[in-house]
C-alpha cells in the first residue's frame, strides 16, 4: 500500500511529485559530485549492507563527503530510496511488443521472470515496493507493460487487476521467500547448496520428520533439480504455467466476478 504523509487532505509525499530549482553548485561543493552518482551509490549500499543499515551519515563516508553535500541534491532520505527504488526498476527488459509472433503468454512469463530477476538482486526492494507509490518513470513503464499484456489475455476489464495481483503477487511472494533463504545462508557463512543440505541432514532419521522427510524426496526426486536454483527456477516455471492455465480457464470460461460472494 502506498506511503502517505498521514496529514487528511494532503496529497502523498513522492519525489515524483515535488518540483526542485535547478541547481547552481557552490564553491564549496564537492567537483563529480551528481544526483546520479549519489543514487547509484545508494544502490551499492543497499546491495551490500541492506536497508536497515543504510544512512546518509554512512551514504556521505562512502561518497567521500560531508552529508550536507548530499542533501544539496536531495531533500530527504525517503526520496533518495525512492529514486533508488525507480533506477533498479530500470533494470527490468520488457519484451518486444512489436515483435510479429507476439505471444501474451510468452511476454507476461518474461515480465514475471524479470521482476523475480529485480527481487532476488535487490532484497531491500521487497520492503520499498510496499513504502512508497512508485510513480518514477521505470516504475510506470513496468506497470504499463503489465496492463497492456494482462488486456491481452481477453480477460474482461473487472478481471484485469485481479489477473495481474495473481500472477505479479504471487512472483513478489516467491521472491521474498527466496531472499529470505539466501540471507540466512549469507548470515550462516555457507552457499546456499551446502546449508540446506546442512538442514536436510540434520531431519533425516529423526522419527518426528519421517512423513516430511518420505514426501519432500519422493517429491523432489519427481522434480529434479540438483541444486537449489534448479529445484527454485523449476517450481517458479510449473506454478507460472498455473497462474497462465487459470486465466485461460475464467477467460474461456466467459465468467465474470459478481457483486456478492461466489
Amino acid at each position: 500500500m502506498a506511503a502517505t504523509n498521514g496529514r487528511a487532505g494532503k496529497r502523498p509525499n513522492s519525489v515524483w511529485l515535488t518540483e526542485r530549482p535547478p541547481l547552481k553548485r557552490k564553491a564549496d561543493q564537492p567537483a563529480g559530485l551528481d544526483r546520479d552518482k549519489i543514487v547509484a551509490a545508494t544502490v551499492r549500499l543497499l546491495d551490500t549492507e541492506g536497508l536497515a543499515k543504510f544512512s546518509m551519515r554512512r551514504l556521505a563516508a562512502e561518497l567521500g563527503v560531508t552529508a550536507m553535500s548530499v542533501y544539496w541534491y536531495v531533500d530527504t532520505k525517503d526520496d533518495l530510496l525512492e529514486l533508488a527504488l525507480d533506477s533498479v526498476m530500470g533494470e527490468m527488459r520488457m519484451p518486444d511488443e512489436d515483435a510479429a509472433d507476439r505471444d501474451w503468454r510468452d511476454h507476461l512469463r518474461a515480465l514475471a521472470g524479470e521482476y523475480r530477476a529485480l527481487l532476488t538482486g535487490h532484497p531491500w526492494v521487497v520492503r520499498l515496493l510496499g513504502t512508497y507509490i512508485n510513480i518514477g518513470p521505470h516504475s510506470i513503464a513496468f506497470s504499463n507493460a503489465t496492463m497492456r499484456v494482462m488486456k491481452e489475455s481477453g480477460l474482461s476489464l473487472e478481471q484485469i487487476t485481479g489477473g495481474l495481483s495473481a500472477v505479479f503477487q504471487f512472483v513478489y511472494g516467491f521472491a521474498t521467500i527466496e531472499g529470505l533463504f539466501d540471507a540466512r545462508c549469507a548470515e550462516a557463512g555457507m552457499p546456499v547448496d551446502e546449508y540446506f543440505q546442512q538442514v536436510m541432514s540434520a531431519v533425516q532419521g529423526r522419527p518426528e520428520f519421517a512423513e516430511t522427510m518420505a514426501n519432500s524426496t519422493k517429491v523432489m526426486e519427481a522434480r529434479g533439480g540438483t541444486t537449489v536454483r534448479e529445484m527454485r527456477d523449476r517450481d517458479f516455471a510449473f506454478a507460472l504455467d498455473l497462474q497462465i492455465a487459470g486465466i485461460e480457464a475464467l477467460r474461456d470460461r466467459g465468467d465474470a466476478p459478481g457483486p456478492g460472494p461466489r
